[in-house]
């Protein structure tokens, strides 16, 4: 299976173990849930997708390397107890805590939450003098004469023995105590995580041409030579910084994280070619609608490499505006909350008739549409506030305790905390006094309005790309690619499904995505670089 599926599977079974009847107990025994194996390539993304399950679920997670744990770490060091039998003395050796089971509790302590997932990585790679412990920790769930509490689900990794010298087999008592899966790589599956958490255009067009290249181990003269999932990511944020500070991206650069030195070779000669297509091709003309006729008749005849790039570029405009209008959405939307839950507090003002809290159509926020009409002191509304702000902070540093906080939910945390520190700002404004509430709701309404702009500018962009598109290549492959990209990231289809969009509806409806995005995928397969 792909890593999505595997993801899939992980997430229904930590479901089902979580699973209670009415009387507060697991469905599923604790001691018959099956710790989670999963057997992958290294760098395909085995850790990240556990981050996004605790993230997805409201639960912690706690991860460990295994192979950087002795037997004592792991297990405790022994003691001497003295203990009684039948009246009588005896000296007995008992165990410390686990290191691991210990950063368990202290998780459960420092985040509040009482079920969580325990990630151990490399499982089948532990020494020798660990790996019978671990194997009675699979079969047990027991660290010495500890066990694992419950609501704690076991999620293992480890790699194939082709890709790791330290492999050991696990037996077949071992096996069939634990749920396994074969995860596979697949760049078609990354994608959409790599438009999620933005990774660099030139990687993902580079990939798109090349998809053989996303993911390779293999054995040379000169060692093993490698490209992972997790470097084209590590890669890519190197790159973004590169280019903010206008250090030059060279081959020294991208071979520190893709060592194969043929993969590197390309992707160096493609950045380079994409670094020209930026600078040709006027993008921000392009989602304006005012893309020059010289720049049109350029892409129409433009080699298949520089069509995807240009695509490439377009969506990372795109997927920048997207990702920032449905964040955006977000934060509103828990501001208003907010500030209604502190009207209701404080008695401030009155609920305004039903056309004054009317839904803003291009944002699709209420706006708090109350009038004033009551006590309204500016110390209140900043007492107020602040306690807003400090609840936020303390659920997200618990969220972040538990390693739970996801990218989308901490932007909206520091988006809304961001908005009412402005709000704290009117309270202490010493030139403004009087009608707080009005005031508050004046900046709140000014911020939905800005909203309501980039939105609609969105939009049209969205709009004129799709224009572009048609108007240089017609309902072609570039098209296919287009409807495709955009459907692959989350950020592009939330955007849609709030506001909509009536150039993707139409495309959806009239082409035959399917067949034509497979003669595609032949072509790209059959492309190399020069």
């Amino acid at each position: 299976m792909n890593i999505r599926e595997a993801k899939e599977e992980i997430t229904r079974s930590v479901e089902i173990y979580l699973d209670k009847n009415e009387f507060g107990e697991y469905n599923i025994p604790y001691m018959k849930q099956r710790p989670i194996f999963m057997v992958g390539a290294p760098g395909i993304g085995k850790t990240a997708i556990m981050e996004q399950i605790a993230s997805e679920l409201d639960i912690a997670l706690v991860s460990y390397s295994m192979t950087h744990h002795t037997r004592q770490s792991a297990l405790g060091l022994p003691f001497i107890e003295e203990k009684q039998f039948d009246g009588k003395k005896a000296l007995v050796s008992e165990y410390t805590m686990s290191e691991i089971l210990a950063s368990v509790h202290r998780m459960m302590e420092e985040s509040g939450k009482r079920e969580g997932i325990l990630f151990l990585d490399e499982i089948n790679c532990v020494s020798e003098t660990l790996a019978p412990a671990m194997l009675l920790f699979l079969q047990y769930k027991t660290f010495g004469n500890r066990r694992l509490p419950e609501g704690w689900v076991i999620v293992t990794a480890g790699n194939p023995p082709q890709y790791n010298r330290s492999v050991k087999e696990f037996d077949v008592a071992t096996l069939d105590r634990l749920k396994c899966f074969i995860v596979e790589e697949d760049f078609g599956v990354w994608k959409p995580y790599a438009y999620r958490n933005g990774i660099h255009a030139a990687v993902i067009a580079f990939l798109e041409i090349n998809p053989e290249w996303f993911y390779s181990i293999r054995t040379t003269v000169d060692g093993t030579q490698y490209v992972t999932a997790r470097g084209w990511e590590d890669l890519s944020r190197a790159i973004s910084v590169y280019e903010k500070k206008h250090f030059p991206v060279d081959r020294k650069l991208i071979g520190q994280y893709i060592t194969d030195t043929e993969v590197a070779g390309k992707f160096g000669i493609y950045y380079d070619l994409f670094q020209k297509y930026q600078a040709a091709y006027q993008v921000e003309d392009i989602l304006q609608g005012k893309a020059a006729e010289n720049l049109v008749e350029r892409a129409a005849g433009a080699g298949f490499d520089e069509r995807v790039s240009l695509l490439g570029l377009i969506l990372e405009k795109l997927n920048l505006r997207f990702a920032r209008d449905v964040n955006q959405e977000a934060v509103l939307e828990r501001t208003v909350r907010i500030l209604r839950q502190i009207k209701k507090q404080t008695g401030t003002g009155k609920a305004a008739s039903s056309a004054g809290t009317d839904t803003v159509k291009a944002a699709g926020i209420k706006t708090v549409g109350f009038e004033s009409a009551g006590a309204d002191t500016d110390a209140m509304w900043y007492q107020m506030l602040e306690k807003q702000c400090e609840e936020i902070r303390t659920e997200r540093n618990r969220k972040e305790a538990a390693n739970s906080l996801g990218l989308r939910l901490k932007t909206e945390y520091r988006g809304t905390l961001a908005l009412l520190e402005k709000y704290m700002a009117e309270c202490t404004d010493e030139k403004k006094t009087g009608k707080t509430f009005q005031r508050i709701k004046k900046a709140f309404d000014a911020n939905v309005t800005v909203h309501q702009k980039q939105v609609q500018e969105t939009k049209l962009f969205l709009e004129n790309s799709f224009g572009f598109v048609e108007r240089t290549w017609g309902r072609s492959q570039e098209m296919v690619l287009l409807m495709t990209e955009l459907t692959a990231s989350e950020e592009s289809m939330l955007f849609i499904e709030m506001w909509g969009c009536d150039s993707y509806f139409k495309y959806d409806q009239e082409l035959l995505i399917y067949d034509v995005h497979r003669n595609l995928q032949r072509e790209i397969a059959n492309l190399g670089l020069e």
